[in-house]
């Protein structure tokens, strides 16, 4: 029987970050987040498995976030060619969690992440910033040169590390605001897009309303 509403958007979901005081890395990988830090998985709710395990973390400096997508029979694909869309994370961050509203405010952050793209041969990630869609306030754009990101490749996909700065996120301060919003969606040319909840048959990309709640403990 088809369902008229998708399971995951019957939920307001709410998440655990935890707190590493040792972000980013000195050595080793950028951030090397243990089992702990994995969000729970949703796909199953609506019979579609996750491709990707996304684990999260944070301190007073920022927000770390860590991609591993798994699966593929072919080697992750590194783009030659601007116009070939490339495998990619998008990230949405509210640092106030204004759950009531459903247009970004000046809290409101789009990121996205290219495991690859980057450099002479294509090969290195990328950082890159957007305006959230339709958003109700005006908005410097995220420095995202300031955002540290590592990749890596395995046998059946990809990883990316990504440390964000507390001053790429405006409004940032888990001192008085333990709950940010969060949304995610990664793309993958093999395996197809993976969702924190709503997928796209709702407007997350302009409606933070749409966005879980991550809660910031200690």
């Amino acid at each position: 029987m088809n369902q008229i509403v998708p399971p995951k958007f019957l939920f307001r979901w709410s998440f655990v970050a935890l707190k590493i005081d040792e972000l980013p890395r000195h050595s080793g990988r950028l951030l090397d987040l243990p089992e702990e830090c994995s969000l729970p998985s949703l796909g199953t709710l609506d019979h579609r498995p996750d491709f990707a395990r996304v684990k999260m973390a944070w301190n007073s400096d920022g927000i770390g976030v860590s991609i591993e997508v798994t699966g593929r029979s072919t080697e992750p694909f590194k783009p030659r060619e601007e116009s070939v869309a490339p495998d990619s994370i998008s990230l949405w961050f509210d640092t106030r969690n204004t759950q009531t509203v459903h247009r970004a405010t000046k809290y409101c952050h789009h990121l996205m992440l290219l495991p690859f793209g980057a450099g002479s041969r294509r090969t290195a990630p990328v950082v890159l910033a957007f305006p959230v869609a339709r958003a109700r306030d005006e908005n410097l754009l995220p420095n995202a040169e300031l955002v540290k990101i590592a990749a890596g490749t395995s046998i059946t996909g990809y990883w990316v590390d990504a440390w964000f700065p507390a001053e790429v996120l405006a409004g940032y301060d888990p001192a008085a605001q333990n709950r940010i919003g969060l949304q995610y969606a990664i793309y993958d040319t093999e395996l197809g897009k993976q969702t924190l909840a709503v997928g796209d048959e709702f407007p997350y990309e302009s409606d933070p309303g749409l966005w879980q709640t991550v809660e910031l403990t200690g």
